[in-house]
Formats: C-alpha cells, sequence, structure tokens
C-alpha cells in the first residue's frame, strides 16, 4: 500500500520529523549529561509520538485497503484483516 492522500503525508512527514527533532534532543541530552528523569521524559514522548504516527498509518491503511475491500474474494480480504491485526499488535 502507498499512501494516498497528500493530507495524511504531509501530516505523517510533520510528525516524522517532529520525532527526529526529539530523538535529536534526547542525543543532545545525553552529551550534557542531563537529569535522567528529564531524558525518560523525553523517550516517553517519543514513543508517544510514534505510536500516535504509527495510528494515522494504519487509520489510512484500513480505510484504502479494508474499505476497497468489498470488491476483493473472501480469501484477499480475510488475508488484510490479518495483515492489519498483526501491524497492530507491533504497536506498543
Amino acid at each position: 500500500m502507498k499512501v494516498q492522500t497528500t493530507a495524511t503525508k504531509e501530516e505523517l512527514q510533520k510528525r516524522l520529523r517532529r520525532i527526529e527533532g526529539q530523538v535529536r534532543g534526547v542525543q543532545k541530552m545525553l552529551d550534557e549529561d542531563r537529569d535522567c528523569h528529564e531524558i525518560i521524559q523525553q523517550l516517553a514522548a517519543i514513543r508517544s509520538a510514534v505510536q500516535g504516527a504509527s495510528l494515522i498509518f494504519m487509520k489510512q491503511y484500513a480505510s484504502d485497503c479494508l474499505v476497497d475491500a468489498d470488491k476483493s474474494d473472501k480469501a484477499t480480504r480475510a488475508m488484510l484483516v490479518d495483515d492489519l491485526i498483526g501491524l497492530l499488535g507491533r504497536v506498543p
């Protein structure tokens, strides 16, 4: 599947750039020997941001693939649903 809608693609790119900045921030915090509590807070924020980006993408996946699956045979629809469930199992 490819991200079909421009709005979703832009939203994901925006979120990923923010995550990239957060990761660089944590690297800098480590270099500066910052307090462990602050670093853990930032790592938790990164995890949450990655989860949010993942959910946006999976929502788009479900919309593009599963809704359009009505045109597919039953085996293909079952495979798409199994694939989505497998992906959801990997999201923290």
